[in-house]
C-alpha cells in the first residue's frame, strides 16, 4: 500500500472517525506488546532457559518480522487495508498467548516467530494507515498515534504487574488477554479507512531495498528502537537479577517505562512543533543518554526505575519523526517509510537478544553500557532529521509532521 495513495474519506467527521479508528488499532497492539513485556521473567522461568537462551529465543520475533513484514503491502493491495489490518491485528493480539504455552527453548523459539511475524505485518500495515490519516488531516498526528500505542503498552505493562505481583499463571493470564484484545482490535478496524489499489495497478513488491537518502534516517531510529526494545524485554530481568528486586518491582519497571513513553508521545506533537524534530531529537538522546547512566550505575532499584524512565522520555517521539523525515527524503515517499519501518522495527526484535548475548558474555550491566552508546548516537546523528530540500516558492518540502526548525 502507497502512502501517498488517497483516502477514500472527504469531509472533517469522516477524517477524525478515522483518526481514532486508527488511534484504537495502535492502542490494542502496544497492549500485547506490554502485556507480553511484563511476564519475561516468568516465561523464562517457566522454560527454564538461561539469559543467553532466552536472548536467543528473542532472536525469534526479529526472524519472523523480517521475513513477514514485505508481505504487509502486498495483502493490504490484494485485499484492501481494513480488511488487511482486521486480519493481522487479529492473528497479532491472538498471538500473545503462545509464548507463555512455551515448556522449552525450541517451542518457545517457534512460539515468537509467530508472535514477531504477525507484530511485523500488522504494525506496518498500521502505521502506512496513519500517515494516510495524517496525510488527509494536513498536521502532525503521528507522534499521538503512536502515544496511544504506548497507553496500549502501560496498560497491557499495569495489567501484567499486578498478575505478576498476585502470581498469576502466565498463560491463564495471557490467554485472557488475548482473546479480549482480538475482540476489541476486529471491532475498531471497522472504522479505519479502506484504502484500495486502482484497477490494474501494478501491485507492490514483496521487497524493496530503502533508497539511500533514507538509510542515515533509519539508523538514528535503529538507536531509539534497539533502547525502547531492550529496555521494555529487560528491564524487569535487569532489576530482579542485577539489583534483586521483588517479581512485583521487577515488572513495574516496564510500567514506569512504557507511562514515560505514553507522555512523551502524546505530547510529542506539540513539542516539535516548538523545538523542530533535531532538537527534539537531540534533547531526548541526552535525555536517555543520562537514563542509560543511572542504569549502569543504579545500587538501587529505584535509581535503576528512574533511569529506565529516562530512556523511554528521551526515546518516545524520535520513531514518528523519522517516518516523517523518511518521506521528504527523495521523490518516492513510500519507499523511504518502508525501509525506514524495516530499520527500526527490525532493530526493536534484535534488541532483546542482542542484550541477551552480551549478558551471556559478560553481564546484564554491560548489556545497558551498549544500550547508553546507543542512545548517545541520537545526540549525534539527528541533524539528518532535517527539512528536505526548498520548492521553487521557497517552502520547505514536509509531510504534514512538524517541520525541523522551531517555530514561535
Amino acid at each position: 500500500m502507497a502512502a501517498d495513495a488517497e483516502l477514500p474519506v472527504r469531509d472533517g467527521s469522516e477524517v477524525r472517525r478515522a483518526r481514532y479508528a486508527v488511534a484504537a488499532v495502535f492502542c490494542a497492539h502496544g497492549t500485547v506488546t506490554g502485556s507480553f513485556a511484563t511476564r519475561v521473567p516468568w516465561i523464562q522461568e517457566h522454560a527454564q532457559i538461561s539469559a543467553g537462551q532466552l536472548g536467543l529465543a528473542l532472536a525469534f520475533p526479529a526472524v519472523g518480522a523480517a521475513l513477514a513484514m514485505p508481505l504487509a503491502g502486498s495483502l493490504s493491495h490484494r485485499f484492501g487495508s481494513r480488511a488487511a489490518l482486521r486480519g493481522l491485528v487479529a492473528l497479532w493480539t491472538l498471538a500473545l498467548a503462545l509464548p507463555s504455552l512455551a515448556p522449552g527453548l525450541l517451542t518457545l523459539c517457534l512460539a515468537l516467530f509467530v508472535y514477531g511475524a504477525s507484530a511485523g505485518m500488522s504494525d506496518v500495515t498500521m502505521n502506512a494507515l496513519g500517515v494516510e490519516v495524517e496525510n488527509q488531516i494536513g498536521r502532525s498526528v503521528m507522534s499521538s498515534l503512536h502515544g496511544m500505542w504506548s497507553v496500549g503498552a502501560l496498560l497491557g505493562s499495569a495489567a501484567g504487574t499486578v498478575a505478576a505481583h498476585l502470581h498469576v499463571d502466565a498463560r491463564l493470564h495471557h490467554a485472557g488477554a488475548a482473546l479480549v484484545l482480538t475482540v476489541i482490535a476486529v471491532a475498531v478496524c471497522r472504522g479505519v479507512p479502506d484504502v484500495r489499489g486502482e484497477p490494474g495497478e501494478t501491485p507492490p513488491p514483496r521487497f524493496a531495498p530503502p533508497p539511500r537518502s533514507a538509510l542515515l534516517i533509519g539508523a538514528v531510529g535503529f538507536c531509539a528502537v534497539f533502547a525502547e526494545g531492550a529496555a521494555m524485554d529487560w528491564s524487569g530481568v535487569y532489576l530482579r537479577d542485577v539489583l534483586a528486586g521483588s517479581p512485583g518491582v521487577a515488572a513495574a519497571s516496564t510500567t514506569a517505562f512504557a507511562l514515560t513513553m505514553a507522555v512523551a508521545r502524546l505530547c510529542g506533537d506539540r513539542i516539535v512543533d516548538r523545538f523542530g524534530a533535531v532538537g527534539t531529537v537531540r534533547a531526548g538522546g541526552a535525555l536517555a543518554t543520562v537514563g542509560g547512566l543511572l542504569v549502569v550505575t543504579a545500587a538501587d532499584t529505584g535509581t535503576a526505575l528512574a533511569g529506565f524512565g529516562l530512556i523511554g522520555l528521551g526515546v518516545a517521539v524520535v520513531v514518528p519523526l523519522a517516518f516523517a523525515a523518511a518521506a521528504r527524503s527523495g521523490p518516492r515517499p513510500a519507499q523511504a517509510i518502508a525501509g525506514v519501518a524495516t530499520i527500526t522495527y527490525t532493530s526493536g526484535l534484535i534488541a532483546p537478544s542482542a542484550i541477551g548475548g552480551v549478558a551471556d558474555l559478560s553481564s546484564l550491566v554491560a548489556s545497558f553500557v551498549l544500550v547508553t552508546v546507543l542512545a548517545f548516537g541520537l545526540v549525534v546523528g539527528a541533524g539528518v532529521l532535517r527539512a528536505g530540500p526548498r520548492t521553487a516558492a521557497g517552502e520547505s518540502v514536509t509531510t504534514p509532521a512538524a517541520a525541523d526548525a522551531p517555530r514561535p
